[in-house]
């Protein structure tokens, strides 16, 4: 049978009454819903969850408006189509870097499929799943970066995994953070090709370099970018340097390359892998967590308006 308009909204009104219980139950921190789920914005309206931030995933510059005029806090995630778990581990990860959420605080989510319904109810504990989120020991994820620095890396790391470069599959390493300290473990493969142009002219905040820096994916070497988000280069080798951490099986080099420079440096690296198209985030020599490769979106960047 099909389900109709009326059917999905239904049963996400009462996917999100049971996501406000359960939040209440839980003193939790956050109780996030994603709004591409959610076919009428209406039933959100007046939600009122004790000593709990109603917090809404949205895509876009039209979700965030409706989120500001329901009057909840919103986490603008990046572009792409990712399952449930990749939309919950998104999620938390930003809600971390822009600190809304700490180690240890409870969270409530309600997700499901983009212009669907909500479908999935999830109660966890930021950092008690390895697997999710791992946090523990971890410095703050922004601490040396900008948080619009390391959401835009993000966003162009999702796109990328996603789209591939001309219909194939593309690997690509991006460490950004405290690049005097990662230039001594740095040398270049190739001619950089950032070189001589102004720091204004090479931020990645800047969407006109989105396709340079998806163009310049192709070659050998990771992408240096400062904590202010200007591209230092392209095309670099990180010398080896040991990880304190065992990788796990089967990662190779540009894994290796990415937890022994963030081991090594105060920095954040991010990795996609050619072969699955993973997005693995770096801090302290540990994946803190991966990503599964994402499908395309039709939307693109738009977090050049955010600081």
């Amino acid at each position: 049978m099909e389900t109709t308009f009326k059917d999905q909204a239904d049963l996400s009104y009462k996917m999100v009454q049971s996501g406000v219980e359960l939040a209440t139950s839980l003193r939790a921190k956050g109780l996030f819903i994603c709004l591409d789920a959610v076919s009428d914005p209406g039933i959100l309206k007046g939600l009122h969850v004790d000593h709990t931030n109603v917090i809404l995933v949205v895509r876009n510059k039209e979700g965030m408006k409706i989120a500001e005029e329901l009057g909840y806090k919103n986490v603008l995630v990046p572009p792409v189509l990712l399952n449930r778990m990749g939309q919950i581990k998104t999620s938390v990860i930003l809600a971390f870097s822009q600190r809304m959420l700490d180690t240890g605080d409870r969270i409530v989510f309600l997700v499901g499929p983009a212009q669907g319904h909500l479908d999935t109810l999830v109660a966890m504990r930021v950092g008690d799943e390895w697997e999710m989120f791992r946090t523990a020991n971890q410095p703050r994820l922004t601490e040396h970066i900008k948080r619009v620095v390391f959401q835009q890396v993000l966003t162009i790391a999702l796109e990328l995994a996603a789209e591939g470069h001309e219909g194939k599959p593309v690997g690509a390493l991006f460490v950004v953070g405290d690049y005097r300290n990662c230039a001594s473990h740095c040398e270049q493969l190739i001619l950089n090709p950032f070189k001589g142009y102004s720091e204004q002219h090479r931020n990645i905040l800047d969407d006109n370099m989105r396709d340079t820096v998806k163009n310049f994916a192709m070659l050998d070497g990771a992408f240096i970018i400062k904590g202010n988000g200007v591209l230092a280069s392209a095309g670099t080798h990180i010398k080896a340097i040991k990880p304190q951490v065992s990788l796990p099986a089967g990662l190779g080099a540009r894994h290796a390359a990415a937890a022994g420079i963030t081991s090594a440096c105060k920095c954040i690296a991010v990795t996609i892998s050619e072969s699955t198209g993973t997005v693995r985030i770096w801090r302290q020599g540990q994946i803190i967590t991966e990503i599964e490769r994402p499908t395309p979106h039709l939307e693109h960047g738009l977090l050049k308006e955010l600081d």
